[in-house]
């Protein structure tokens, strides 16, 4: 078992895992810097997922052609991961999160800038490099700085971050977007992400030299984190096309106003940050974890259908948001959980990204199915391809708590 993870001292205290120089552990503030750096990572695609009714309206683009926005962003991702994992190991936490949010600010300011979907999508794509960095630089700080009895509670607020993005995409700025403009929101959230880094700079500690990794970890750590990156491929799936296809599915289909449309992907970050924090901080309990992606993957199945029922029942829409929130969105903060927990000293950084990668895959390979099948059938069938995958997510997580019983004898 030491091989598949690094001892609590290990990981508590700054060096390999962490990155970053010996210091006081996170306070207050340190977490809620983390969490707005997850926010930030994806903020543009929860925008564009947001403020797909006005886009679709203004340039006239097709929903597969708004699907393969996403496709761009986390296609890179996805390509970028590896190299991003590594490069945290390698410089540390602290510059990461900085250029992280530098780069949120770039990309959501070309956004704002372009003309027509060519430049969006070189923007999105843009976007995939602050994604990559964001889960491998996150989790290296939680390792260095806080105890391993509060870490899943950390690590749930931090992933929580995302769906704070995806509350202020589908709320706030929505709104925003209704009183100045599309582009004066999106602006506005490239401003506030420069201030982002700028506070980085000044609360994180400063970055350790860097030092070489511990122990090639054994193999059944390593499929561990493999199998982790299938569920993960396979969730991201479901979730990406629930993100950028419900406040279209809203507008479209059940007649709802753009700005009452948005508002679903507000009720999914709301649900998805009180899921992520409550499910995180049980993975965090001794012989837990392990046993919560698949459940929480069926919980997901169940949330699919509720979204396929809406198409004759459309009030069930918001259930179905609620319940994709708290169970799909929330798996993937449980994922985080569970690498921190078996990473090899050095190797947090570059687990981390191979797990993010499989969900950054499944982001990018999810909505473009889901919009060409419902171009040819309907949303109904296209909720039922995202109940599926979510289905086959769980397939692959049930082995994960086998394993764990096969530990504990």
């Amino acid at each position: 078992m030491r091989a598949e993870r690094g001892t609590d001292t290990e990981a508590a205290a700054a060096g390999p895992d962490g990155g970053t120089s010996r210091a006081r552990p996170a306070g207050p503030a340190v977490t809620a810097l983390l969490t707005s750096a997850m926010a930030f990572s994806m903020m543009q695609l929860f925008l564009l997922g947001a403020l797909g009714p006005r886009l679709v309206d203004e340039w006239g683009i097709s929903r597969t052609a708004l699907g393969l926005t996403t496709t761009a962003g986390f296609g890179a991702a996805a390509l970028l991961s590896p190299v991003a994992g590594r490069l945290v190991d390698r410089v540390g936490p602290r510059r990461c999160l900085v250029a992280l949010l530098l780069l949120a600010a770039v990309s959501l300011g070309l956004i704002g800038a372009a003309p027509g979907a060519a430049l969006l999508l070189v923007a999105v794509t843009l976007g995939g490099l602050p994604q990559a960095l964001a889960n491998p630089a996150t989790n290296k700080v939680i390792l260095a700085a806080v105890p391993s009895g509060r870490r899943g509670a950390v690590t749930g607020l931090k992933q929580s971050g995302v769906q704070l993005g995806a509350f202020a995409a589908g709320l706030p700025l929505s709104l925003l977007a209704a009183g100045v403009g599309w582009r004066g929101a999106v602006w506005t959230a490239a401003g506030t992400a420069a201030l982002a880094a700028a506070w980085a700079a000044r609360t994180l500690p400063h970055d350790a030299a860097a030092e070489a990794p511990g122990a090639r970890p054994a193999p059944s750590a390593q499929g561990a984190t493999r199998r982790l990156a299938v569920f993960s491929l396979l969730l991201g799936c479901g979730i990406a096309s629930v993100n950028t296809y419900l406040a279209l599915f809203g507008s479209q289909r059940l007649g709802l106003a753009p700005t009452t449309a948005a508002a679903l992907v507000a009720v999914l970050g709301v649900a998805g940050m009180a899921g992520r924090v409550g499910w995180s901080r049980v993975a965090g309990r001794p012989g837990r974890a392990e046993a919560m992606p698949a459940l929480l993957a069926a919980g997901a199945v169940g949330a699919a259908l509720l979204l396929a029922a809406a198409v004759p029942v459309p009030w069930l829409v918001w259930v179905g948001a609620l319940a994709i929130g708290s169970f799909a969105v929330a798996a993937n903060a449980v994922s985080m959980v569970l690498v921190m927990r078996r990473a090899a000293p050095g190797r947090a950084g570059q687990d981390s990204a191979l797990v993010s990668a499989g969900f950054f895959a499944g982001f990018a390979v999810g909505p473009p199915l889901f919009g060409a099948l419902v171009s040819a059938t309907g949303y109904g069938p296209g909720w039922l391809l995202v109940a599926a995958e979510f289905a086959a997510a769980g397939t692959v997580a049930v082995p994960l708590m086998a394993r764990r019983r096969g530990e504990k004898r």
